[in-house]
């Protein structure tokens, strides 16, 4: 049995698949649990209970940062551990939640229980140097752990993944364009399983405009805030990164849906800015793929809500982009086709399956271990 854990601050989703013949995995059980109090070996412990085989042979991770150094799924032990609380500082809000879920993990499961931990950071590694480096003194950037690490990374490879098995005539799925949109929105372009460039760069906290998130924003700001309200650039960026986004500038909530039911002038604002923001990327990402064969939509919202799709494509003609609004509207939740028939660029929604990422690198260790 492969059990995998995604978590957050305040959630986590557990998944458990059995190995079948060969590589092929099959999902056993899902569970998603949330609140500021939740208790990790608890949650653990009631998932452990309902599965059908009582033997949990690896457990899989997804850890947001693996900075520069870790690309490959890695095994968790108790230096490798070590080396990864060392990485805190790349991603304070998120690693940290990571690490302790492992450590409950190993309490519930035992120390013998196989961990490994999957990168979020680590698809982008093979970013060209023109989308990873930015243009700073060496000694201010890569040298010191500044660049563009990209995340949202296992998402966006399975929705290439996905795109690639439901397009076999195309070499590798092609010119491809994914969004990553929910709590957390990113866009990535990938050529031939590549990825040329992401909208998430050094934190989670670059590109596109999120639920509490700023997105994109001039880095002058900091200083500009902190004396202007007298706080220090730490709590300015955990502002940007809890209290702006959707949120910050509705004043009401991060909630895509919520917002477009409201009527306030600062709702419409707030999904105007969302919409554009990524509108605005996907023309870039155009570029620097030198078009595309498909756009695809994956998260919460980009699954969930065809408003917000048709928002950010709508005016795109000129591209060979142009959507079959009663399809798009039709697609809510599941893998769905909406672009005219006559567009030579597809349209999709594709929800990703991170758990299944999870598992197969897993399974891959277990088969090298």
């Amino acid at each position: 049995m492969i059990l995998t854990i995604n978590s957050g601050s305040t959630s986590v989703k557990l998944a458990a698949f059995e190995c079948a013949s060969g590589a092929t995995l099959r999902h056993v059980r899902s569970a998603q649990q949330s609140g500021p109090n939740l208790s990790a070996v608890q949650c653990l412990n009631e998932f452990f209970r309902a599965l059908p085989a009582q033997h949990v042979k690896v457990i899989a991770h997804r850890i947001v940062h693996g900075g520069d150094r870790y690309v490959q799924p890695l095994i968790l032990d108790d230096q490798a551990v070590t080396a990864l609380n060392a990485l805190q500082d790349l991603a304070p809000l998120h690693n940290p939640p990571a690490m302790r879920w492992i450590e409950s993990a190993r309490e519930a499961f035992g120390a013998g229980t196989l961990q490994i931990a999957v990168f979020d950071t680590a698809f982008f590694a093979r970013l060209p140097p023109v989308a990873k480096h930015y243009a700073v003194p060496e000694s201010m950037g890569a040298s010191v752990g500044v660049q563009r690490y990209g995340f949202h990374g296992i998402a966006h490879e399975s929705m290439w993944r996905r795109w690639s098995e439901l397009n076999p005539q195309l070499a590798d799925g092609g010119r491809l364009i994914s969004l990553q949109l929910g709590g957390g929105c990113s866009i990535a372009v990938i050529d031939r399983g590549r990825p040329l460039d992401v909208s998430m760069g050094f934190s989670p906290l670059e590109g596109l405009m999120m639920a509490t998130r700023a997105g994109d924003i001039d880095p002058a700001v900091i200083p500009y805030l902190e004396k202007r309200l007298g706080v220090s650039s730490q709590e300015i960026v955990t502002r940007l990164n809890k209290e702006s986004g959707l949120l910050g500038v509705s004043g009401s909530t991060g909630d895509v849906s919520a917002l477009l039911a409201e009527t306030s002038a600062r709702a419409r604002l707030a999904i105007d800015l969302y919409c554009y923001r990524a509108r605005k990327y996907l023309g870039a990402f155009l570029a620097v793929g030198g078009g595309c064969d498909g756009i695809v939509f994956g998260g919460g919202v980009g699954e969930h809500v065809p408003e917000v799709r048709e928002r950010i494509l709508t005016g795109m003609e000129w591209a060979g982009i142009e959507l079959d609004s009663a399809m798009n509207t039709a697609a809510r939740g599941g893998e769905a086709q909406f672009n005219k028939s006559s567009n030579h660029i597809q349209l999709r929604v594709l929800p990703p399956d991170e758990a299944t990422s999870l598992a197969r690198a897993a399974l891959g260790v277990m088969k090298s271990d």
